[in-house]
């Protein structure tokens, strides 16, 4: 039988894992941690016992609107999609909030001045999200099956976030635009910095930004079931450290950061390919804050307490200098945060009155100082007598981050600095960048496209490549053990 192995257990190694299973290979997940998830790891045991904290991912657009999840009935495994009523909420110092609904017509119909420019915006891509999705959840390096809608979305996409931003007549709608291409940890001025954020809210207006029922971890515990089920194996506690630690197999497929791929083979992986991942960037970092409070934030505008998630960084014009600034190394007296209320949609992450709270801020690459300060003083800001709600207080900091996952290098998260090569050519321009040039060895992690968030197609698209691999190998004599 056919065998293979995946080194890490984080969506992308999973979702390697499960199809490569799925067309009858022997498989061995190898994870470092003591279970599987990466940054799908939730826990009840960090302020407040039971509460439910999410560890790094927490809502997931990408992971409700994957084609290659939504394929395997993870329902029937235990996994269970709860959507907030309100996405996102974005409050401003002056005015009510910015509110994201799934519905595109409820969301312009909120942006006043701005209702038909938004809706003109996200109108076609919400129409042929199906087709610009199966075109950018893979290699920029291919032949489009749908190239009108592609063009047609990529004209917007190659703009600079700032850019397109001045497409918007009002603060509200500058602002709940720029919050939402702020998830790319990139400077908004610069070309192609549209492009997460035009993603990540047409994705929303088609399958809304739902969490996962009992924690994030859910998501990767029904992949493993999954995988299980398919006859593959699992074994925690288990670092490769060398290609020493690696059992015997026809395929290796690592769902590891660049850095991690030449630990292991640097010295198999040919020069330029091995040049390519040496010279991958990492981006900006997040500081993450948990908070057990008592009782719902008292956001000045209500309607946020009806929101999954908020984000808090005022106007357009600071947060694109707040991001600004932690490009380049340094960290804003206001910076750009992220506040998670899983427990608005999913209320089984709560204790009675005490519910968690998830919040990380932007921050410089390698931080090392302390913003929780700055975190609270952020939802202070929007949220009056927050502070004196706050029960109990975890910070994570972005070297802790990179402790608990190796692939959050310097406290990225998101996988690679999204600059606009790295967007287009993670992590090297290729027709197919999971190949490291090493026989029956592949790269799964989101430093291979489509990047970042939990919709696993990273890994689907490596097994893809590890299989087109076997397929062209006419004797297993060859494929056995040669990358020892």
């Amino acid at each position: 039988m056919t065998t293979a192995v995946v080194v890490g257990g984080g969506p992308n190694g999973l979702a390697a894992a499960v199809h490569l299973a799925a067309q009858g290979i022997e498989v061995q997940l190898l994870e470092a941690a003591d279970r599987v998830g990466g940054g799908l790891r939730s826990s009840t045991d960090l302020t407040v016992p039971g509460l439910v904290h999410d560890h790094c991912a927490a809502i997931h657009p990408m992971g409700a609107g994957s084609p290659f999840l939504s394929r395997l009935g993870l329902d029937r495994y235990g996994l269970r999609w709860r959507w907030p009523e309100i996405d996102c909420a974005h409050p401003l110092d002056h005015g009510p909030a910015a509110l994201l609904y799934r519905s595109l017509a409820a969301t312009a119909a909120g942006l006043g001045g701005d209702e038909t420019r938004w809706r003109g915006l996200f109108a076609g891509p919400v129409a042929d999200f199906e087709q610009i999705s199966s075109e950018l959840l893979r290699p920029i390096v291919h032949l489009p099956r749908h190239p009108l809608p592609l063009a047609k979305f990529g004209m917007k996409a190659v703009l600079p976030a700032a850019a397109l931003a001045r497409w918007f007549r009002t603060p509200r709608a500058r602002a709940l635009f720029g919050g939402i291409a702020a998830h790319a940890f990139s400077r908004l001025d610069l070309p192609a910095s549209s492009a997460v954020g035009l993603m990540i809210a047409a994705t929303g207006h088609r399958h809304g930004w739902p969490v996962a029922e009992g924690g994030s971890q859910a998501i990767a515990t029904a992949l493993e079931r999954v995988l299980l089920d398919n006859g593959g194996k699992v074994e925690t506690g288990m670092r490769v450290r060398s290609v020493a630690d690696l059992p015997p197999a026809d395929i290796v497929l690592l769902d590891l950061p660049p850095r991690g791929v030449l630990d292991l083979f640097g010295e198999r992986i040919p020069g330029r390919i091995a040049r390519a991942l040496g010279a991958y960037r990492h981006g900006p970092a997040a500081f993450k804050v948990d908070f057990a409070i008592d009782g719902p934030v008292p956001w000045r505008d209500p309607a946020c307490r009806r929101a999954g998630t908020v984000h808090v960084g005022g106007s357009f014009t600071e947060i694109a200098a707040a991001e600004r600034r932690v490009v380049a190394g340094q960290l804003p007296e206001k910076p750009f945060v992220l506040v998670g209320q899983q427990f608005v949609a999913d209320p089984t992450r709560s204790v009675g009155d005490i519910h968690p709270l998830y919040a990380y801020a932007h921050v410089p690459h390698g931080y090392t100082g302390d913003a929780t300060g700055a975190v609270i003083a952020q939802i202070e800001r929007f949220a009056p007598g927050f502070r004196e709600q706050i029960v109990h207080t975890v910070s994570t900091t972005p070297a802790h981050l990179a402790e608990r996952n190796p692939n959050n290098i310097g406290g990225d998260i998101v996988g690679g600095a999204n600059t606009a090569r790295q967007l287009l050519f993670r992590p090297r321009l290729s027709p197919d960048p999971y190949a490291l040039g090493v026989p029956g060895v592949f790269l799964c992690s989101a430093a291979t496209p489509p990047g970042a968030g939990a919709h696993g197609m990273c890994g689907r698209h490596a097994a893809e490549s590890a299989l087109k691999y076997l397929r062209t190998s006419h004797r297993s004599s060859t494929r056995k053990n040669t990358y020892r």
